[in-house]
């Protein structure tokens, strides 16, 4: 079963995959085969079903919002390439990639990619900004029923105030960043892929 991922994808696929997300020959050749398992109409494409199927992202309260970032806007289907593309924002950042060269482009998996990534998953209406109802809508998945509206309501009131710089009541891409500028967004943003 494992020699059918090698055999369905290319060498060269594999190096420009390799290249375009940092991922190890043996990662592709590893989530190939992740990626072929959870392909239920065979067709080499993965349906927002087909992700519903991983029980992990079943009782994630995210698990919905993390599924549509596999998708372009107005896409029903990803392939191994962009299936790909969306990992490598997991993937840690290793410390020979800290100081790449500047003039090159930046890595999926640099803190303002795994930045932007965590954005979008509260941007719902992709306007590049978090209004507070989006906020609310993203709290309420994460919390449930475990907290009241008021006391939702009362959270976004504040992230809101703490975050937004220039009074538009929304937080912007800018504000996003700065506000998240101490966390460990690389640590708490990584999968450990095995090699």
């Amino acid at each position: 079963m494992g020699s059918r991922a090698s055999t369905l994808l290319r060498e060269e696929e594999i190096e420009e995959i390799k290249k375009e997300t940092g991922f190890s020959h043996s990662q592709i050749t590893r989530l190939y085969s992740r990626f072929t398992s959870l392909d239920k109409g065979e067709n080499g494409t993965l349906s927002r079903e087909d992700f519903q199927r991983i029980p992990e992202l079943a009782i994630n309260p995210l698990g919905d919002r993390i599924i549509n970032a596999f998708f372009p806007e107005g896409e029903d289907q990803v392939n191994f390439r962009g299936f790909m593309r969306t990992l490598a924002h997991f993937r840690p950042i290793e410390d020979n990639e800290k100081n790449k060269d500047a003039a090159a482009s930046e890595p999926l998996n640099s803190r303002t990619n795994k930045l932007l990534f965590a954005f979008r998953l509260y941007d719902l209406d992709r306007d590049d900004k978090i209004s507070r109802d989006e906020l609310l809508q993203v709290l309420r998945m994460m919390v449930g029923v475990n907290i009241s509206d008021d006391q939702l309501g009362s959270i976004a009131d504040r992230t809101i105030q703490e975050a937004d710089q220039n009074g538009d009541n929304s937080i912007s891409f800018n504000e996003f960043i700065k506000v998240l500028e101490k966390v460990d967004v690389e640590q708490k943003m990584s999968i450990r892929f095995l090699h």
